[in-house]
């Protein structure tokens, strides 16, 4: 299985990439709120409970999907956000590429990053709201003063893309373009 994670700040685009690359590649897309809202319904956000649920539920889709080798997973998340204020997202990363060299497959990190003005009008987008997602500039400035949710990940290799002026489209053939 080929498992791509993309990952970025909120509103940088990271579904609609993932959209565009599972049109080019088969790919099955495994994004942030399938888990997210599920676990909002039993706990609130931030707690340990709502942490360790998420990172369950991610762990035991990504393996069951590479135990059945499933083609290829993309998956979306801000990485720093959902974990305990980020505290544990690297040993959630430590566990993935387990998982992955269990079952011969490959992963790739890809982390999509834009300019503020940009970030700011993506926010407002109208399909943020198909998923409940954070639509508050404020909001996410708090977030981005709290949370170190911008960097890349350390243990990795990463392929970063500034999307700023890119079609999803453009950066779907970017990101394939190294698999």
């Amino acid at each position: 299985m080929k498992f791509i994670i993309i990952y970025g700040p909120p509103a940088v685009g990271k579904l609609t990439v993932a959209r565009e690359l599972a049109k080019l590649t088969g790919y099955k897309v495994f994004h942030n709120h399938l888990t997210v809202d599920l676990a909002y319904l039993l706990f609130p956000s931030g707690t340990k409970g709502y942490s360790d649920f998420v990172e369950k539920l991610r762990l035991e889709i990504i393996e069951t999907a590479a135990k059945n080798k499933v083609k290829g997973l993309i998956f979306t998340f801000v990485y720093g956000l959902e974990t305990l204020g980020g505290k544990k997202d690297n040993l959630f990363i430590k566990k993935i590429i387990k998982i992955m060299k269990q079952y011969n497959s490959q992963v790739f990190f890809v982390k999509l990053a834009c300019a503020d003005k940009e970030l700011h009008r993506r926010l407002k987008d109208e399909s943020r709201k198909e998923f409940n997602k954070l639509s508050d500039v404020k909001k996410l400035n708090l977030i981005r003063k709290k949370l170190n949710i911008d960097s890349a990940i350390p243990l990795v290799d990463n392929q970063i893309i500034d999307n700023t002026f890119l079609s999803a489209k453009k950066v779907a053939y970017m990101i394939k373009s190294k698999l």
